[in-house]
């Protein structure tokens, strides 16, 4: 196993690791020399890394998803983490745990997708029921499903990313249908498993996150529709109407004309599983960002583009008001009292002591 990961490093330390190369750049100094811009990446991260020295003698020597061993020296840099390489060397496959680099959900993705499976067993509506199970019987597609990530790197970019989304949302679309009586459960549980399926041919995850040609020409929303009519089309007594209903609720997801939607959502269910993905993918992006910046001085994370803003980092701030009410206190009264009378070591002290005990 590589050591240290991204997220055991710590500021002002010279390290000697292992990376998986995400993006690379040579650029120029003002001098004209070239330098190297590089995103390294391993299972918990990635950084930002520059190396501005003798970048002419190794650039050619390895490319962007090879893996490489580097040394260098670990910085907080304008608040933001940053990687100064003296050293860089490719390696061969062979000398790697690709299980070290890919991030990836904590939870197995065994588990999730039999939790999964289980919220689809229940189902009443027998058309719904048959369309899901349906969908993961195929087992190319059911693997694929319970490795993709949900995004390149906005949420849940990791592998198994997808289902640990998708079984969030199921979760909560369960507690609004139980509050909500008024709701097809059902349809809300068939559209949060359904509306991102197109993702796993959209996304590209054999080394670094990125889209396919049909994901770049295409997108997973129009894939998505594709997928599931093949599905839809093995089951000749599937209604048309649910089959519509269905598909607006893929076409709509993103909310809004401008994210992309073809469609603005305009049932209950489909709004609903709007706002549930929405919500789900943003607190995401938050905790992500919160914690890739815990080396960061400050209460605040750098910016977060896709969200517009930088985010709390909510504990550190409790735990700063926390360590000033401890000052504003003081010491505890029995330490008080200790020092006022502990014997004093100087000798002007010991003199003053003495000539008051009459001695």
């Amino acid at each position: 196993m590589k050591s240290p990961f991204v997220n055991e490093l710590q500021p002002n330390q010279v390290i000697t690791t292992t990376f998986l190369v995400q993006r690379k750049e040579i650029r120029q100094k003002k001098t004209g020399e070239p330098y190297l811009s590089l995103l390294l990446a391993d299972r918990t991260g990635d950084l930002d890394a520059k190396m501005w020295e003798n970048a002419s003698e190794v650039m050619d020597t390895f490319d962007r998803d090879d893996f490489v061993r580097v040394k260098g020296l670990y910085q907080i840099y304008q608040n933001r983490p940053q990687l100064t390489v003296h050293k860089v060397q490719r390696i061969e496959e062979a000398e790697v745990d690709f299980i070290d680099y890919f991030p990836a959900s904590n939870r197995n993705p065994l588990e999730m997708f039999g939790e999964l499976l289980a919220m689809v067993d229940t189902m009443k509506d027998p058309h719904l029921r048959e369309l899901l199970q349906r969908v993961f019987a195929d087992e190319a597609l059911a693997r694929s499903y319970r490795l993709a990530p949900a995004a390149k790197g906005i949420h849940h970019a990791y592998l198994g990313g997808l289902l640990e989304h998708v079984l969030s949302l199921a979760h909560l679309g369960r507690f609004c249908a139980a509050h909500y009586p008024f709701l097809n459960g059902d349809l809300l549980l068939a559209g949060v498993v359904l509306h991102d399926i197109g993702k796993v041919t959209e996304l590209t995850y054999d080394r670094t996150f990125g889209y396919s040609d049909s994901g770049q020409l295409l997108g997973h929303i129009y894939i998505g529709l594709q997928m599931v009519g093949e599905k839809i089309r093995e089951i000749p007594s599937f209604p048309p109407k649910l089959r519509m209903l269905l598909e607006h609720m893929i076409l709509s997801h993103h909310g809004e004309l401008e994210f992309g939607s073809p469609k603005v959502p305009m049932f209950a269910e489909a709004l609903l599983l709007h706002h549930l993905d929405n919500l789900d993918s943003k607190v995401e992006a938050i905790r992500a960002a919160v914690d890739r910046d815990k080396n960061v001085d400050g209460v605040w994370t750098s910016y977060i583009p896709a969200l517009e803003r930088v985010a709390l980092k909510r504990e550190r701030f409790l735990a700063e008001e926390a360590a000033a009410a401890r000052v504003d206190e003081g010491p505890p009264a029995g330490v008080v009292a200790e020092r006022r009378h502990a014997p004093s070591s100087s000798p002007f002290a010991a003199k003053l002591q003495s000539a008051l005990r009459g001695n």
